[in-house]
């Protein structure tokens, strides 16, 4: 198959319209009526991610997170994302991202992870103006409320997180759980206005905190770590356009934060 109908696949999943003002996603390198040889999901590209497609004989390369996004006024290999765009047109990769377009879709990276916690009637939190089903964010319930520090360990067991940042604790229980993956702090007085009673991003800022105690718990869980599952959604897009396709993880992590 040629390497548009991929691309035209994920579009129909979350067209480019979808995507906020800031973003760039959509097609980043390389020429789309090539044959696909297989594809590598990331969240990030980086040299060592197009390394290992060129290890495997892929040469489509799906990030979440777009490679560019302000224009470029040379590629003279002096930035990671220049260093990534030459090596990516040296091995004829294609590079293509589904970044906010995908967050934004119904059934999207958001759904992803509510599922993964375990949430059911899901919901747009701060649905598109003109169509309620896609838009930023969502929010569900779980099955039977949970204490705030239950909670808290299931969801770093799940996410695999190093350290979860949050507000004090008030003894409240959790059982209506708004969440927006990556930065998602904006959405704060959405979820307190839905009268969630958690909310759960990926990057909070320290004054976003104060003063949100008795209204919301908060909980900051990584940027990284709260889209990870974005490559699960990916491939059962992909997987049900495209049975044969050979589709592979990346096996690096791209998470630039370390923690001690």
């Amino acid at each position: 198959m040629k390497i548009k109908e991929i691309v035209n696949a994920l579009e129909r999943f979350a067209p480019l319209p979808l995507q906020d003002g800031f973003d760039n996603a959509g097609l980043q390198v390389g020429l789309t009526e090539m044959e696909a040889t297989g594809v590598l999901l990331c969240l990030d590209i980086t040299e060592a991610v197009i390394d290992e497609a060129i290890a495997l004989g892929f040469n489509v390369i799906i990030s979440h997170h777009p490679l560019i996004f302000k224009s470029l006024k040379c590629i003279s290999g002096q930035t990671y994302s220049e260093r990534c765009i030459v090596k990516a047109i040296k091995n004829d990769i294609v590079i293509y991202s589904a970044h906010t377009n995908l967050d934004n879709a119904c059934k999207g990276v958001n759904f992803k992870i509510a599922e993964k916690i375990g949430l059911h009637d899901i919901r747009i939190l701060a649905p598109n103006k003109e169509e309620s089903m896609v838009g930023s964010g969502v929010i569900g319930f779980l099955d039977k409320p949970e204490s705030e520090l239950d909670f808290l360990k299931r969801i770093k067991k799940i996410f695999e997180v190093e350290c979860i940042r949050h507000n004090k604790l008030t003894g409240r229980l959790i059982h209506k759980v708004a969440l927006c993956g990556g930065a998602g702090a904006f959405l704060i007085p959405n979820a307190i206005q839905v009268e969630a009673d958690i909310f759960i991003t990926g990057e909070i800022k320290y004054h976003e905190y104060f003063g949100r105690e008795k209204d919301i718990l908060l909980a900051e869980i990584g940027h990284y770590e709260s889209e990870q599952y974005t490559k699960d959604l990916l491939i059962s897009i992909l997987k049900k356009e495209f049975p044969s396709l050979e589709i592979e993880k990346t096996k690096i992590n791209t998470n630039p934060i370390k923690y001690l």
